[in-house]
């Protein structure tokens, strides 16, 4: 999308597709790499988790994204070499001298500014307004995420017409709740003289816990060393009382075991979720740092600044704690959960939340790199800061528009599935998307842009001879055409009022 509409727009100013094609892959193709490498970094930081499905789902997108971006800078321009100027439709054909001729002001055939330049002058005109409300109303959307409880649903959340979801009601209404999800107490006793014993202290202790519906008589081996005591809980095996029911048991056999070699287990379905989910839990914040610091550099690279960057992360972290918000809202609280099909309330998978930082991350800096290096283009062009803005919003608004509305129908897509894991997943990229794209990237960060004027591109001296220049912008191409345009009209017939003097102004 970012190569084909660079292509398209240097058409319009009037170049030959050979050239438009060079300088969309020379500019725009700079920028796909990088925005492809961030969302490399965040799926192949996704083993930092350490969970191995996680691991292999992160690594098979990352080399995915890596065919994109060789698809994008090889295959791309080569069609748009068979597609020369129909790559724009028949009637833009016809209007192409009145479009070139408009291009200059952000206007488009028919005389307006198109949308994307309206919005820009808008924000340019109101930017603490526009800033002050884009992040209140995310912060309020994220109000709800400070109650954020993480689990793996259970055929409780299933749809009340599946047989699963009616045979754990009938289990529920009864045995109780907790009998979908009892708990394996395992007294492991090897080495201890006294494993009988200590298998009856521990049965002891876990009757006497708040939460437990019944214990039953421990069971051993052959070799009376190890035994089994299956606990019921109270409460449904998702839920916060059973997960601290799973940690109490823990803490009292190691109390009970003591000085002796005896070893107290706690193992079963339920008690597994509850491991993954708090593993997934503390991966959560290690992982944001990974990413947002090493997209950060990149960003840094690309920019040329430290604010701009800086503006990038805070501004996708606020999208992702907003969407966070909104899954509580609906699939915790249930608000709005009927015209989502959420038929059972329940904790947040806990892998959605990491999950949905990966993905989701990747398409935030590929938004903000589109949107922001036609900006930084325009300024080490000579605009002014505000102008800048226009212009990148003129070229780049419809191309983050159409990308995020792809991706948010893809999403969305899944939020009419049975499964609940599936809809809650769907639904949360979905939302975050729309956060990102049209909430931070169109908003946020034209305003703080605007707030800061030339200071959004300071880069301290020290540090921009440390950074190597990648030129996304395009400036060292630009003084190479240039320069080679100028030594076309250095031949012995290249004086004034010549042939070549005149084709070379």
């Amino acid at each position: 999308l970012f190569i084909v509409s660079r292509y398209r727009a240097e058409l319009t100013e009037g170049r030959e597709p050979e050239e438009a094609a060079g300088r969309a892959a020379g500019t725009a193709g700079s920028a796909v790499v990088f925005a492809g490498l961030t969302v490399v970094i965040a799926l192949l930081g996704l083993a930092v988790v350490n969970i191995p499905m996680l691991t292999k789902m992160g690594a098979a997108a990352a080399g995915t994204v890596v065919i994109a971006v060789l698809v994008a800078l090889t295959l791309v321009p080569a069609v748009l070499g068979f597609a020369g100027k129909r790559v724009h439709g028949k009637k833009v054909r016809e209007r192409h001298a009145r479009e070139r001729a408009a291009s200059a002001d952000g206007r488009i055939a028919d005389g307006k500014p198109n949308m994307g330049t309206r919005w820009a002058r808008f924000v340019l005109r109101r930017p603490v307004a526009v800033l002050v409300t884009a992040v209140v109303g995310l912060g309020v959307i994220a109000v709800p995420a400070s109650s954020l409880e993480m689990g793996l649903p259970d055929d409780g959340s299933q749809p009340t017409s599946t047989t699963q979801r009616k045979a754990y009601d009938l289990l529920s209404d009864g045995f109780g709740p907790g009998f979908n999800g009892p708990l394996m107490v395992v007294v492991d006793g090897k080495g201890d003289d006294n494993a009988k014993q200590t298998a009856g202290q521990v049965t002891d202790a876990v009757k006497d816990m708040k939460g437990v519906a019944a214990v039953t008589p421990a069971t051993y081996n052959k070799a009376g060393d190890t035994a089994t005591i299956t606990v019921v809980p109270k409460d449904r095996p998702s839920s916060v009382e059973t997960e601290n029911l799973v940690h109490a048991i823990r803490d009292a056999g190691g109390e009970i075991a003591g000085d002796s070699e005896a070893k107290v287990l706690v193992t079963g379905a339920t008690a597994m979720n509850t491991d993954f989910s708090e593993k997934m839990n503390d991966a959560l914040l290690p992982y944001l740092a990974l990413v947002v610091g090493l997209a950060f550099l990149l960003l840094m690279l690309v920019f040329r600044s430290v604010l701009v960057p800086l503006k990038a992360a805070l501004g996708f972290l606020l999208s992702v704690v907003a969407a966070l918000g909104a899954v509580v809202a609906v699939f915790q609280w249930g608000w709005l959960g009927s015209l989502f099909g959420v038929e059972q309330t329940g904790p947040v998978m806990s892998m959605m939340p990491i999950f949905m930082v990966g993905v989701v991350f990747g398409l935030a800096m590929d938004y903000e790199v589109f949107l922001v290096t036609r900006m930084r283009e325009a300024y080490v062009h000579g605009e002014r800061p505000g102008q800048a803005i226009v212009t990148g919003f003129r070229h780049g608004t419809r191309v983050v528009t159409a990308a995020a509305v792809i991706m948010m129908a893809v999403f969305a897509g899944f939020i009419g599935s049975s499964e609940s894991m599936v809809k809650m997943i769907g639904f949360s990229l979905a939302i975050a998307v729309f956060f990102d794209a049209f909430v931070v990237r169109m908003a946020i960060v034209p305003a703080v842009l605007a707030l800061l004027g030339n200071r959004a591109w300071w880069l301290p001296r020290w540090l921009d001879r440390l950074l190597p220049n990648v030129d996304v912008e395009g400036e060292q191409l630009r003084k190479m055409l240039e320069k080679e345009s100028d030594g076309a009209g250095q031949g012995p017939d290249s004086g004034p009022g010549s042939e070549k003097e005149l084709v070379r102004v």
